[in-house]
């Protein structure tokens, strides 16, 4: 393979990457997740009839906080000023969510864990506001998208689509 961990030092030791000599480059990253639940659940977060709440409102805004305090949360990564951060929910009938989040950053290193991070916590608020209807709801497929910027250059693959899981 030929590649190394780029957070083990030499000693294998866990440590934070230097970016110090890095440039400053424009960064995107998308990444995506799904919220698999009964028919019902979708249903009642469609109609606005969650006790809690607006779901998707709740877990758009969860997610773009979540993708500001990524650093807070994951031990390695850096703190970066993001440009812009997006959170789609897409209500896929009958029985899933589908999560899309997009991060944007001028920065000297990416936002991939920033997008994972949203989309992952978006995920979870779903999960939170809807558990005392449907404690059986599965978190799948969370997964990077889409990368580019930086010196690795562009990571792409297919987004999953709304079919349900037969």
């Amino acid at each position: 393979m030929g590649e190394t961990l780029t957070h083990v030092n030499e000693r294998g030791e866990a440590h934070m990457v230097d970016v110090s000599e890095k440039d400053v480059t424009h960064r995107e990253a998308i990444a995506e997740s799904f919220v698999v639940m009964k028919p019902e659940t979708l249903a009642l977060i469609q109609s606005g009839s969650a006790l809690k709440g607006d779901v998707f409102a709740t877990a758009r805004i969860a997610g773009i906080l979540a993708a500001k305090r990524t650093s807070e949360l994951i031990p390695l990564c850096h703190p970066i000023a993001l440009t812009s951060v997006k959170v789609d929910l897409l209500a896929c009938p009958p029985d899933r969510v589908h999560i899309i989040a997009e991060v944007r950053c001028d920065e000297k290193t990416g936002v991939e864990m920033e997008a994972l991070t949203a989309a992952s916590v978006a995920a979870l608020t779903i999960y939170d506001m809807c558990k005392a209807v449907d404690r059986g709801m599965e978190i799948t497929t969370t997964r990077l998208l889409k990368k580019s910027g930086g010196k690795s250059g562009t990571f792409e693959r297919e987004a999953g689509d709304c079919n349900p899981i037969a």
